[in-house]
Formats: structure tokens, C-alpha cells, sequence
């Protein structure tokens, strides 16, 4: 999944961008509002972490602009934890969850989550379609067998992104949008490489290609 982070503390953003990227996220950082609002609007992310005391705009103008837009990526906010005031706003300018300062990055990333199944119709608390499940915390992959695989970081953000759009037709570049950095080189053929090493491990039929489109999950025989 590929998220957008947005925080103006360096230290902070940092630390956050590299734990992240450690839980299977694919992590663009914005360090203040009309930066932003920018790349909240052209970049398709899945995510976006917003922090609300941004210089040059703030993050509630910020995510107001974006839903005046249609703009619904879930957004989670960051606030003072004792500034009740700051989380009523945000959910009044369109937020889904908020996270109060400090927090611990777990807490963070179980609200990424439920994020993520809600905003696509997931029930319950696991990532679970076709006869897969995702175990996110050790970022392993379930067979219908109830065996475990596991999966390196680019493998398990891809097969993420491909069960959560299931049935759906996935084109190279929006794959690699959604599992890698801004600053990756989008021309590489690394999807491909890692499309083959998929399907190495859980079976050829489980993603099928579209010729001259892209690929789609179908999911295993159970």
C-alpha cells in the first residue's frame, strides 16, 4: 500500500517513514501543507497520515481542500492528545481516524490497517479474500492449508495491493504506484519479477495476466 506522510518534524517523520516502511508500506513524506495538498491530489495513494500543525497550510485547510475535490483517500490525523478541539474539526473536515501525539507506531499501524479493510469492505480484523490470508504483523502469506509462506517486503505489499482489489483488472503502473516510492523508476520490469515469484509460490492461476492491460487477482482453489 502506498501512503502518504505528512509531517513538518524531521525527526519524527523520519523515525515514522522507516517503521512503516518496516510493516510492508510503500512511504512518500510531504513536510508541509501546500506540498501536500499537491501530492495528495496527483499521486493515487491508498493512505495518508496528517499531521495538522503544518507550515504553509495547515493540515485541517489541507484535508478540507481535498474533500471540496472529492478527494477520499482515508486519512488519519495526528493531534495534540489533550487538543479535543483539533480532532473534532478534523472529523468535521472529512478525517476517518485521528491518533493523538505521542503515540506508539503499533497503535499507528493497527489504525492503518483497519483503515485500509474498511475503506474496501473488509470485514473483521484480517485481510482475507480468495482463499489467502495476509498476516500482516510477520508479513506472511496463509494458504487455504493454513501454511505459511513468507514473503519479502516488495512480494507482500504486491500481493496487498492485488487481493484488496480482487476481481480487478491492475495495470503495471498502477501496481507500481502502489508498491514503491515516489522516486522509483516506474519504466523497470521489476513488477514482472516479482508478479513470477508470486506465482512461483502460490500457484501459476492465482494472478492472471491481461494481455495489453495488466493482471488480476483470482485468488486459489479451496
Amino acid at each position: 500500500m502506498r501512503l502518504l506522510l505528512v509531517e513538518d518534524d524531521e525527526l519524527l517523520s523520519t523515525s515514522l517513514r522507516h517503521d512503516l516502511e518496516q510493516q510492508g508500506f510503500a512511504v512518500d513524506l510531504a513536510k508541509e501543507g501546500v506540498e501536500a495538498e499537491f501530492m495528495g491530489d496527483e499521486m493515487a495513494y491508498d493512505l495518508i497520515v496528517l499531521d495538522l500543525g503544518l507550515p504553509t497550510r495547515s493540515g485541517i485547510e489541507v484535508l478540507r481542500n481535498w474533500r471540496s475535490r472529492d478527494n477520499h483517500t482515508p486519512v488519519i490525523i495526528l493531534t495534540a492528545r489533550d487538543a479535543w478541539h483539533e480532532r473534532v474539526a478534523g472529523f468535521k473536515a472529512g478525517a476517518d481516524d485521528y491518533l493523538g501525539k505521542p503515540f506508539h507506531v503499533e497503535e499507528l499501524v493497527v489504525r492503518l490497517q483497519a483503515l485500509i479493510r474498511r475503506s474496501h469492505e473488509m470485514v473483521g480484523n484480517r485481510l482475507k479474500s480468495g482463499g489467502l490470508e495476509l498476516d500482516e504483523e510477520r508479513q506472511q502469506v496463509i494458504l487455504p492449508s493454513q501454511q505459511r509462506l513468507e514473503l519479502t517486503g516488495t512480494e507482500f505489499r504486491l500481493l496487498r495491493c492485488l487481493i484488496l482489489n480482487k476481481g480487478k483488472i491492475l495495470s503495471k503502473t498502477r501496481l507500481t504506484e502502489h508498491v514503491y516510492e515516489q522516486d522509483f523508476d516506474r519504466d523497470s520490469n521489476l513488477i514482472e519479477v516479482y508478479i513470477r515469484r508470486l506465482r512461483d509460490k502460490l500457484g501459476s492461476q492465482v494472478i492472471e495476466t491481461r494481455r495489453g492491460q495488466g493482471y488480476i487477482y483470482v485468488g486459489v482453489e479451496t
